[in-house]
């Protein structure tokens, strides 16, 4: 299919489109006048005040349905609501909770207390003050271990042996 086809044929598909849209605002705008006419006429101010104020009273009526139906609409709403809510947390409890990878946190033991004490606790934590004291050993070294030629030459006869085996 050329180019030129495939873009006629798309600007006669939007030219449809275009005419239906126009024929569904057409039929709403109707649809809207059908039922104000319907059930909302257009009221007959010419009279006396018992026609008007009977007039009132009707109109109040009506409001108050039209209220009534709006608190019942909107207490569905809401109950469906908490439904899909509850549905929502048992779906979460069925499949599990997957945990976040932790951050490593680098804090002293100091800023943990006071973290969890709160501000108004001065508590101070050494805790390498606590530990033992261990005296290191030191190793001394004979004058052999410390000339490095030796040790070379050692190795050397190691591998000579490991060689002729």
């Amino acid at each position: 299919m050329t180019s030129s086809r495939r873009h006629h044929l798309k600007s006669l598909i939007l030219q449809i489109a275009a005419g239906w849209i126009e024929e569904e605002n057409k039929e709403l705008v109707a649809a809207k006048e059908a039922y104000m006419s319907e059930n909302a006429p257009i009221p007959d101010l010419g009279g006396d005040m018992a026609a008007l104020q009977e007039l009132c009273k009707k109109l109040h009526q009506a409001l108050d349905k039209v209220d009534d139906s709006r608190y019942d609409a909107e207490a569905k709403v809401k109950k469906s609501n908490l439904e899909i809510e509850d549905l929502k947390m048992k779906v979460v409890d069925l499949v599990g909770v997957k945990k976040p990878a932790l951050k490593k946190v680098r804090m002293s033991a100091d800023a943990m207390l006071q973290a969890l004490l709160g501000g108004k606790h001065k508590v101070t934590m050494d805790l390498r003050s606590n530990l033992k004291q261990v005296k290191k050993e030191v190793k001394e070294e004979t004058p052999e271990a410390l000339d490095w030629r030796k040790n070379i030459d050692d190795k050397a006869d190691r591998k000579k042996m490991f060689e002729t085996s």
